[in-house]
């Protein structure tokens, strides 16, 4: 299904959507993103990309709720940075490593906040093909898919998150994106 994000029971929509285990495209004030609640959609979200093992970047509503999922935080330089298109890679509790977002996005933020769940994200694309940001495109190709794109429009030019890995040091940026991380942010001891 596809829904218009101005309709005016959009959020309630999308969250009925999330909230019952479905997956969504909705804009993530970066990019288009396939979104599903963190507790049981994993397997969802693989089977429509096409996606092996690779891990998901992890929404969350505010820095505070990094602490559930990382051994250690950064700096609050770097938290200041959130919320926005800046995933950080953390320490993840119990081993390996997990990337976390704070998106900038109001409607995302409500659902997120009444969600009672985190979400995973990941780019509108098939694992290894170009990421889509026409609105016919991502229908024609995920519509099938998905439970419900939110449709806010082609988003030309848009940038993805930029992902900053502080698992070691000096801080790596693993992907440049929409958000510029000022050089001295990457120097820390």
């Amino acid at each position: 299904m596809v829904k218009k994000r101005d309709d005016p029971d959009a959020e309630s929509f999308v969250f009925s959507v999330l909230h019952r285990g479905g997956i969504a495209i909705l804009p993530c004030d970066t990019i288009y993103g396939i979104v599903g609640r963190c507790s049981d959609t994993q397997e969802k979200i693989r089977i429509c990309k096409g996606r092996d093992g690779k891990p998901f970047i992890r929404l969350i509503p505010d820095s505070e709720a990094a602490a559930a999922y990382a051994d250690t935080l950064p700096e609050p330089e770097i938290l200041s940075l959130w919320p926005g298109p800046l995933t950080i890679v953390m320490s993840e509790r119990g081993g390996g490593k997990v990337a976390l977002r704070v998106p900038d996005d109001p409607f995302l933020q409500r659902i997120l906040n009444n969600l009672s769940d985190h979400l995973f994200s990941t780019s509108v694309n098939m694992t290894g093909e170009e990421t889509l940001w026409r609105i016919d495109e991502i229908v024609e190709n995920f519509g099938g898919k998905v439970d419900l794109i939110l449709d806010d429009g082609d988003l030309p030019g848009k940038k993805p998150s930029t992902v900053l890995d502080v698992t070691g040091r000096p801080y790596k940026i693993v992907r440049q994106g929409a958000c510029a991380i000022p050089p001295e942010l990457l120097q820390y001891p």
